[in-house]
């Protein structure tokens, strides 16, 4: 029964591997040598241990296979493999990694669910994990809250390899959590929220970078629509350039939220919790109709972008960073995912909007975050300074 069920497995990795070689030949970025080799890898695994067919794809034997591969992350290819094999009926479901749940005590959870009537979700995981850290921290030192010093949080945060901005953004999260346990649990006598500052930056905020006409037709000249990698980059790029929409906001767009009749995209998810439905522009519904028709591979999944890689997972918001972000050096240019949100603020305002509608179309709680993108009419200084035609 073994032997039969090798020779199946050999047959779906050749299916497999032969599969994988049409989407290089269509412009996908796989690594088909390395996967061969790992799923070779695997066979002689199976081999060894004499596995019948329904014992292979599970978590157990992902777990097994993963400790004794001399590959770094071979689950990875396995896990494709057991996608392919679940899209063509092969095996009942593919498999997946579970999330580490993160449990968290009281007060950490009661203040989380506080937390939760005003933060965004991406920003209340944030809070989630980091908070997570710190109660693993604590209870690393055999620290007790209702004995904490300010040299604790010290330490604490000095320990963290992250970025100077990203430290900024923990310490503002501790010191909520701080005032918290102060001012509502009765915890800490002393709130330590005020003593928990960082070093003072003396430079001036940065005028919003964003793309001049020109810049805007480079990156357009620049994108193909040869493959379906491009022809999804461009319908990513049209939502960002003609909605503003952040990349968090279109990772989580689905098929639920676009009326093709009315020409409507509803935002349910937005940043902020302002659910809202704006107009969808013709360009940027033709974009979106070349995708789901020629290019959206099928997946269980509602959201609209997903990974083309099996198992055809929602694309995360990290990932539409990377897909802009590489459509803009491509064609040349040195901008981030958001120089394209920056520059449909200033498309509005140079329309002649005024900074309180263009609050609304960007999605902002307060004036203050407009403010940000628009310090400056650059098209209007321009043409008052230096005469340039626009």
């Amino acid at each position: 029964m073994a032997d039969k069920d090798i020779r199946r497995l050999v047959e779906a990795i050749v299916d497999y591997l032969e599969w994988e070689k049409t989407l290089k030949a269509n412009g996908a970025h796989r690594p088909v040598t390395r996967d061969s080799l790992i799923l070779i890898d695997f066979l002689r695994f199976a081999a060894r241990n004499e596995m019948v067919w329904e014992e292979m794809f599970t978590l157990h034997t992902l777990k097994e296979f993963s400790h004794v591969s001399t590959f770094n992350h071979a689950s990875r290819s396995f896990i494709a493999l057991s996608g392919f094999l679940y899209s063509n009926g092969k095996i009942p479901k593919p498999l997946t990694i579970p999330r580490r749940l993160i449990d968290l005590p009281d007060p950490f959870d009661s203040y989380l669910r506080q937390q939760s009537h005003k933060a965004s979700l991406n920003t209340l995981r944030q809070i989630k994990g980091f908070l997570a850290s710190f109660y693993d921290y604590l209870e690393k030192h055999s620290i007790l809250l209702a004995k904490l010093k300010i040299e604790d949080l010290d330490q604490f945060l000095a320990g963290l390899k992250v970025a100077r901005s990203t430290r900024s953004i923990y310490r503002s999260h501790l010191r909520g959590f701080l005032t918290y346990l102060h001012r509502e649990r009765r915890i800490l006598k002393k709130d330590l929220a005020p003593l928990l500052v960082g070093p003072r930056l003396f430079c001036k905020q940065k005028p919003p970078k964003f793309l001049r006409p020109q810049e805007v037709q480079q990156l357009f000249a620049s994108l193909s629509l040869s493959t379906p990698y491009d022809i999804r980059t461009y319908a990513i790029v049209l939502l960002a350039y003609t909605l503003g929409l952040r990349p968090v906001e279109i990772s989580t767009i689905t098929l639920d939220d676009i009326f093709f009749r009315k020409r409507e995209l509803t935002l349910s998810h937005r940043k902020g919790r302002n659910p809202v439905t704006l107009p969808l522009p013709e360009q940027t519904i033709k974009a979106l109709a070349a995708y789901l028709t020629k290019a959206r591979p099928k997946s269980p999944s509602r959201s609209i972008f997903v990974n083309f890689p099996f198992p055809y997972a929602p694309m995360q918001s990290a990932s539409v960073i990377q897909c802009i972000s590489k459509a803009m050096k491509q064609a040349g240019l040195p901008f981030s995912a958001y120089a394209l949100r920056h520059t449909y603020a200033q498309n509005l305002l140079h329309m002649g909007h005024s900074v309180y509608a263009i609050k609304e179309m960007l999605g902002h709680d307060n004036i203050h975050s407009t403010q940000k993108y628009l310090h400056i009419h650059a098209d209007l200084m321009r043409k008052v300074l230096f005469h340039e035609t626009l």
